[in-house]
């Protein structure tokens, strides 16, 4: 059982804040994989017998047509996406996050708010301000970075699918071509990625290797984090040996 910790006041009307499940955030760059690697989680956490449910940035009921509608128009500020996704957020923690966790679900989420404070950061938004917009914000029994470099990670994008307007922040720097712009906005992703990893404690996982390298790596910590859960025998055993 654990009892909710916040980053700043939480939530409003939040009474009980014992939570059996266990929340388990992905972060990484653009293009890294983080929603391959939920996805084979997922099936392998089910296979062993938890219940699973899986989350991720701009899927809420209340904000993501909204942010999807913004990003066509390509009209609104920094500071006005920035409160469009940490709207994105609260949302889900209120109706999907929290109900999971006190039903005793594992959680796993591709992105959380620390991609909400790096993409303001790379855009001149306040560290500060944004930290203290996200104050509701649950934290996470564990934290995986995947990490990438800049060298591997273009090609990595560019195998899978072409460039992103958003990705490339082309409304924001201002080059005139795709390439330029995602290296541009990727670096300064990466430093804000760096510098809250040492914050907030992220366990870093190679994400360089292959798809199975970098989910045995992922399997193994998080069969440390969700161990506890297990209380029924008819679900099985998880080790390291098992896979999805």
């Amino acid at each position: 059982m654990t009892t909710a910790k916040w980053y700043g006041k939480g939530l409003p009307n939040v009474t009980d804040t014992r939570f059996p499940g266990k929340l388990i955030v992905l972060e990484g760059p653009d293009g890294v994989g983080r929603s391959t690697q939920i996805a084979l989680l997922r099936e392998w956490l089910e296979a062993n017998g938890y219940a699973v449910y899986s989350s991720g940035l701009s899927r809420s009921e209340l904000a993501s047509v909204g942010i999807l509608e913004a990003k066509q128009g390509h009209t609104l500020g920094a500071l006005t996406m920035a409160m469009f996704y940490a709207a994105d957020l609260a949302d889900r923690l209120e109706r999907e996050i929290i109900p999971a966790l006190r039903a005793g679900f594992v959680v796993l989420t591709d992105r959380y708010l620390y991609s909400l404070i790096a993409r303001s950061v790379a855009r001149g938004i306040g560290a500060n301000w944004i930290r203290s917009v996200l104050g509701f914000a649950l934290v996470p029994d564990a934290i995986f970075y995947l990490r990438c470099d800049l060298d591997s990670l273009v090609p990595r994008v560019l195998s899978t699918r072409s460039f992103d307007y958003w990705e490339s922040d082309m409304d924001f720097l201002g080059y005139s071509d795709y390439y330029t712009s995602f290296v541009a906005y990727q670096k300064r992703m990466l430093a804000a990625f760096n510098e809250l990893g040492q914050e907030y404690g992220f366990r870093d996982i190679d994400a360089s290797q292959s798809i199975h390298k970098v989910f045995q790596e992922l399997r193994d910590c998080i069969v440390e984090v969700v161990s506890e859960l297990k209380t029924h025998p008819s679900q099985g055993e998880v080790s390291g040996t098992n896979t999805a």
